[in-house]
């Protein structure tokens, strides 16, 4: 008999996701995280880390496409790139499609998260990590916010929840740090979890953003492992630019730089934007 990976949801308590394991790949214990990969019929393989899905074969290409092409296509010349957390790699090969960007640091608290995904998980990081423009640290993204001098033009902050070794990525002086290393016109993008499942922790994070960032706004995608609906980013500058670009502009830059999706279009880009009531309701 097949095994079942149950999610439980961490803010009610109310509902549970289950994933049929058909096959187990990694079960491990790295150095903050509980790590589990495993194949699904519907989903392929799927990673999960302290028994909350992560990212799916299925389904990563919507997350990573929306929290990476959504920014550095607004960005008008996007060069160097901070990726915060993103260890499975998915983020990493979505920067790299862009031939303006000539390096990409990714800070990973749990090395074995990488290895495990390097290993398993190529369908989704490719040979990312191998990349020249590649830059791994392993570390704690907060401290290394912190410490470094270094700027970005774009930050993108590809967590696990608001709880555990996440906690300390949605805290105001973490973007207020995040502000000081990002460039002049400069993009930052987090991910905010599902606003109907999860309202506080979009609502809170949120308002934090908005008190280190003049410019800030919300926007959707649908991620199906990511269950209770939409899944929800904010973006946020230190001017309106990267909102203000049109659709021509977007259209005009996708072409030029050639990346093949199969979610992110321009005009997704912009719909992604428009929220519904009760989203922007949690927001205001």
């Amino acid at each position: 008999m097949s095994e079942w990976m149950e999610e439980l949801d961490v803010v009610y308590g109310a509902w549970r996701l289950q994933l049929k394991m058909d096959e187990v790949l990694a079960r491990q214990r790295g150095d903050h995280y509980d790590i589990l990969l495993f194949e699904n019929k519907l989903f392929g393989r799927v990673l999960a880390l302290d028994g909350v899905v992560q990212t799916t074969e299925r389904d990563e290409f919507v997350f990573h496409e929306m929290i990476v092409h959504v920014p550095l296509l607004a960005h008008a010349a996007p060069r160097r790139v901070l990726i915060i957390g993103g260890g499975d790699g998915g983020a990493l090969e979505e920067v790299l499609k862009h031939d303006s960007v000539v390096s990409v640091t990714v800070v990973e608290i749990d090395k074995a998260v990488v290895d495990c995904c390097r290993e398993h998980m190529t369908s989704i990081c490719g040979a990312a990590f191998e990349d020249p423009r590649t830059n791994l640290i392993i570390g704690d993204g907060v401290a290394h916010v912190a410490a470094s001098h270094d700027q970005y033009d774009v930050i993108l902050i590809d967590s696990t929840d608001p709880v555990g070794p996440g906690e300390a990525l949605f805290q105001s002086s973490f973007y207020q740090n995040c502000r000081d290393r990002l460039a002049a016109d400069g993009v930052l993008v987090s991910q905010f979890g599902v606003p109907f499942a999860e309202p506080e922790w979009l609502a809170r994070p949120y308002l934090r953003l908005t008190d280190s960032f003049p410019e800030a706004a919300c926007y959707l995608a649908p991620v199906p492992a990511n269950y209770g609906g939409f899944l929800a980013f904010c973006m946020v500058s230190g001017n309106d630019a990267p909102f203000a670009v049109s659709q021509e502009v977007l259209k005009r830059r996708f072409a030029v730089a050639g990346i093949e999706t199969r979610y992110y279009t321009p005009e997704m880009h912009r719909a992604a934007f428009a929220l519904p009531p009760y989203v922007a309701e949690i927001i205001s």
